[in-house]
């Protein structure tokens, strides 16, 4: 659901930027009770764990692929909405500046869909299912997968809407064909995220909020993301995502601009030239350790000026 330069009008994407470099102020201001001494090396892990995971694109019906968000998972595992919406813009803009994953132009648009949108729905529904069906823990990943899947829903109803203001597509033609291919999307997100929730209460509750918990160790964690970024993101599917299917089929694929001619990115496509896959292996490692550390270095900066 990146949207590429090109998609959006120039006042769709300055609304879009204003809006979200308001909801990532907030984010910092609020994230306060999020850091305690043990959230910053989990904001960090969670960070660069759904950068390797949204490198691994998974079919869908149709010749389409789509691959996890994790805003949902992010807001769960990190006890806050606000940390969530940190975390997936962390993600975001190192994947427009060094990936190409994403427009410049865009990346406000991306961040408000994904990182704002994205992460409230899931956590608003998370926090309403858990009550309804008893206890902040009972059923969690039940709960989590539910709204995780609604979470893409929302968040390329957004998409759709920026794309009909943008005169790029019809309303009336583009939020339904949208809307139809994230629902398949959304499937594939929650079984993810459930899978993830179920991994981590029974076998690492530590990286779940909760009192008492001492945080057990990075080498698991490390390895598995070490494993998605290197290995795995190898099988992605090679289908055109969510939001790519629909510009071709409504026809407005030609309107985007490949961000890595214009503005020279070094792991564009997730590639370092002349490496072939192990190039996208060392990217993947790459771009998973900076998640790390910038999204570390954010924790420890907000604890600091917050203490």
């Amino acid at each position: 659901m990146h949207i590429p330069d090109g998609f959006l009008s120039v006042p769709v994407a300055g609304a879009n930027s204003l809006a979200s470099v308001v909801a990532l102020l907030i984010a910092l201001q609020r994230s306060e009770t999020a850091f305690g001494i043990r959230r910053a090396p989990i904001l960090g892990l969670t960070t660069a764990f759904i950068f390797a995971a949204q490198m691994i694109n998974f079919p869908v019906a149709g010749g389409t692929s789509g691959h996890l968000l994790g805003g949902t998972l992010a807001a769960i595992i990190l006890g806050s909405p606000w940390a969530g919406i940190l975390c997936i813009a962390t993600v975001l803009i190192i994947q427009a500046v060094l990936f190409a994953d994403g427009g410049i132009t865009a990346l406000g648009a991306n961040i408000f869909n994904m990182a704002v949108i994205g992460v409230w729905t899931g956590w608003i529904l998370t926090q309403t299912l858990q009550k309804l069906l008893g206890g902040p823990q009972k059923r969690l990943p039940l709960v989590g997968g539910i709204a995780a899947a609604f979470s893409v829903v929302t968040a390329a109803i957004a998409c759709a809407i920026e794309l009909a203001l943008s005169g790029i597509a019809p309303a009336t033609v583009v939020l339904p064909t949208m809307t139809g291919v994230h629902i398949l999307i959304g499937i594939g997100e929650g079984l993810i995220t459930g899978g993830v929730l179920t991994y981590l209460a029974t076998t690492r509750p530590d990286l779940l909020p909760g009192e008492g918990q001492k945080f057990q160790g990075w080498l698991v964690p490390i390895v598995s993301i070490f494993l998605i970024a290197g290995v795995l993101s190898l099988f992605a599917s090679a289908w055109p995502d969510g939001l790519e299917r629909v510009a071709e089929s409504l026809g407005f694929i030609n309107l985007a601009e490949v961000v890595g001619v214009n503005i020279p990115t070094p792991f564009a496509d997730y590639r370092i030239q002349g490496l072939g896959q192990i190039g996208t292996s060392i990217a993947g490692l790459l771009g998973s350790g900076l998640c790390f550390s910038v999204a570390f270095g954010i924790a420890k900066f907000v604890k600091t000026n917050n203490v």
